[in-house]
Formats: structure tokens, sequence, C-alpha cells
């Protein structure tokens, strides 16, 4: 047997702590942040609070400008900024690796988190539309857009938002992205092998029946014995009905937001959330400590160690302030009429889209928005409710899927309770008013909303 020892020389790229401690703090709600904050102020004894505050961090948006309360300057990391941003040239390769590190941080595990980690391998091409994909993924793992939505918002063809859709489906946990209760189903089924057997077909065709436990009509449609769909029934139970479940965060208490919107004038005023979260500094006792000509190294590289930490977390903290105000800017610029107007004012915006405007990866928008609320003169709404895919309609102008569902419960609560409306009559009806949609698009808005189907509408 031969024994041998070589040595080889590898190159690999890894967060520095400063990158993972900024990345934390990032993606952080701010109840969260403040537990974060009081923790490094119980390890670090060279931080205190200081006593004043400031108005830092507001901006005024008034028409179709943001005034703004604090320049963002050069503080912007390099982590942070794209390609485009950045005054010297990065090469693809270089680009996609810095990309696969920031996808493949270990930040909280949280379901956009998994997936990010997850398509790292996906074609590079393919990551904005995985972003937009995860952007309009609910808390419980279903894709709540559809693939002409996200085609025409991003101008990419429809053919390639569906392939990438499929492969996000294969991802983890088994379920995920499905667009309905069915699909999700199936694509658990399929993960087991079963995705041609009597179970799958009994959730393809007859889940209606199944909820109503009128096994028997399902028995006889499909010419099979009882006792088999009992069987299969007890497989379909087994299943996940919704694959976000295990990260979808379960808050008992009251909603605190991170962004706050007030209408000033004619304008908006943006501003963070800091209510009780206290404004950092480095103790001047123990700079003069440190300045001293005191012998003990030990003492001194001590103290340089927190001081270099201290810095390190106030100017992560500044980071995450300028990161959220200048999305939450850009956000409000683009919705600016819902604000004024409400649902029927909202826009399409993608997470890719902001990035650009902004100087950031996608995913780093996606981090910064997620598990954050913004409150606004037309209350609270999550900051992801803002990002949304959209159509066009027939004279050029976009608009969001929300305004569609806003005009489809409206529909929906002025139809005749003794002859409701069927999908297709929907679809009509929003035709003529110059919205194009698909059948199968109003379904699964139907669904969202948690409107019966018709003939389940239907009174008297």
């Amino acid at each position: 047997m031969d024994f041998s020892a070589s040595l080889s020389q590898q190159q690999r790229q890894t967060f520095s702590p400063q990158m993972q401690q900024s990345l934390q703090l990032l993606q952080a709600p701010v109840a969260e942040l403040r537990q974060l904050v009081a923790a490094e102020l119980v390890c670090n004894p060279v931080l205190e609070e200081e006593k004043f505050f400031s108005l830092e961090g507001e901006a005024f948006f008034q028409g179709e400008n943001i005034i703004e309360g604090d320049d963002l300057g050069d503080s912007w990391r390099d982590d942070f900024q794209t390609a485009s941003a950045s005054s010297r040239p990065i090469d693809k390769t270089t680009e996609e690796r810095h990309q696969y590190l920031l996808e493949s941080f270990p930040s909280e595990e949280t379901l956009a988190a998994k997936i990010h980690a997850q398509s790292v391998a996906f074609p590079i091409e393919d990551q904005p539309i995985v972003q937009t994909i995860v952007g309009n993924l609910d808390e419980w793992g279903y894709f709540r857009a559809t693939c002409t939505e996200v085609a025409q918002s991003m101008g990419v063809n429809e053919q390639k938002v569906d392939h990438v859709l499929k492969q996000v489906q294969q991802l983890d946990p088994p379920g995920v992205a499905a667009r309905d209760l069915s699909e999700c189903l199936q694509l658990q089924l399929e993960r087991l092998g079963k995705g041609n057997g009597l179970a799958s077909r009994m959730v393809r065709h007859y889940l209606p029946q199944l909820a109503r436990h009128h096994y028997e009509e399902i028995a006889h449609a499909l010419n099979v014995d009882l006792s088999d769909i009992q069987e299969a029934l007890a497989l379909i139970l087994k299943l996940e009905p919704h694959p976000g479940r295990p990260y979808a965060k379960v808050d008992t208490h009251e909603v605190i937001p991170d962004v706050i919107v007030m209408l000033e004038g004619d304008g908006f005023l943006v501003r963070l959330n800091e209510e009780e979260l206290p404004r950092l500094r480095i103790s001047e006792a123990y700079k003069e400590i440190l300045s001293s000509q005191s012998e003990n190294r030990e003492l001194r590289e001590y103290l340089r160690e927190k001081i270099r930490g201290g810095k390190s977390f106030i100017q992560n903290i500044e980071l995450r302030k300028e990161t959220l105000l200048a999305i939450s800017r850009e956000m409000v610029s683009r919705q600016r009429d819902f604000f004024k107007y409400g649902t029927y004012g909202m826009v399409p915006l993608t997470m890719t889209e902001v990035a650009e405007k902004v100087g950031l990866h996608g995913s780093t928008v996606s981090r910064a928005i997620s598990g954050k609320y913004i409150e606004t003169p037309r209350g609270m709404f999550p900051l992801k409710y803002f990002f949304t895919a959209g159509f066009q309609r027939e004279d050029g102008e976009s608009i969001s899927n929300e305004m569609i569902k806003t005009s489809l419960r409206e529909l929906i609560d002025k139809e005749d309770k003794l002859r409701p409306l069927s999908d297709q009559k929907i679809v009509g009806l929003l035709a003529e008013k110059g919205i194009t949609v698909a059948r199968r698009t109003i379904t699964n808005y139907r669904d969202q909303l948690g409107i019966l189907p018709k003939n389940l509408r239907k009174r008297g």
C-alpha cells in the first residue's frame, strides 16, 4: 500500500465577519434589530448609547423627486453594489462568483433564503427570473402571480418564465412555487414517484369532491373500488398543503413597521422607524484608556479589538439604514399613485427594477424587505406587497395584479347572487375595460382571495 502526502493550493472566496454581520443586520426587522443591538451593547463594553434624538434617516418625496434627509454618498459598500453601479469594470466570472456567495450566505432560515441557496446553480441569466418568482411567493410557498405577468413585467419570453418556474418547483420544500393546491399536491406526488397514480388523478380532477368527501362519486367517475379511493386518500392526507409552513413566521405580537410614510403637503415623508432603537457610539472613556501610555499590552490589544468591532457594528447599522431607506424611497416614488388613490394606483414593480435603480443586487433587495412592514396613510403593509407583477392594457398602460384582484372582488360583490358570474364571464367583463387576462389567471386570483367558484356562490 502506497502512502504519500501532497500539497495543493485552492483559491476560495468567503464572507468576512463584517460582511456576515452586515447581512444579518440588513435582513433583521426592527424588533429583532433591537435585540441584536442590546446584545452587542452587553458584549462590547466600548459601545454606549447616545443621549440625543436625531431626525437623520428621513426623506421627503414630492412629485417626481425625493428630497433626501441624508445622502448615501460614498458609504455604500462594494459588497452590495452591482456591476453597473461600480466605477470599475467587473468581469462576468467575478460577478457570478460574487452573486453565488451572496446567495449562499447562511442567513436566517426563511423560505426565500432556502430557495436562493438552492438556485445558485441555475444559469446566471435565469437569476432575475428566480428572484421575481421568489418575490411573488406567499408565506405558504404558493406562487401568487402568473408566468404572463412576470414575462410582461420583465420583458422576457413567457415560455422562459414557465421553464424557470418548473425548475424552482423541483427545489425543496416539495410543492413550493405551486400555483394552486392541486398543483402543490401533484408536485409532491411526482417527487414520491406517484405522478401517474390514482392519487394524482384525484388531486388533478376531483379536488372539490375530495373536499366535500364525495368519495363514492369519485370512485364511480374513475371506475375503481371505494377501497382504492380510500387508500389513495390516505396518501394524499400525508402531503403538505402549505409547503412554506415551516418557514412562515407566526408572530402573535403587534406588527412593528420598519418604514413609515406620512403625507406632508403634496408629497410624502419617508423615514425609518427608529423609536426605542438606541444610537450608538464609541465610549470616550475607553478611547482615553487606549491612548494613554499604559504598559498593559494585553489590555491595549483587547480595547483595539473591541473598538474595531464597535465601529464595524455602527457602520453596519448605518448601512442597513441607508439600504432600507434607499429601497423605500424608490418604492414610494414608483408607487406614489397607490398612496394617493389606493389599489387602483398600484403599478407593476419588480425587485430587479428597484435594485438596478439604487445600485444593488436583486438578492440584497429581497433580503432587505423580507419580513419588514411599512406604515402608510392607507394602513400597514408588508414591504413585499408593493413588489407585484402585472399586465399591460390595450392602451399600453401597465396595471398591477393587485388592481385586477380589486376589480375581480368588486365584480363578484355586485353580482346577482341567483346567477353568479363564471370565471369566463369575468374575463369578458374585464376585457371590456381593456384588461386582457386568461381564465386560469382569474381562477388563480379568485382562489387567492378566498372566493368560492360560481356553483358554490349560487343562492336559492
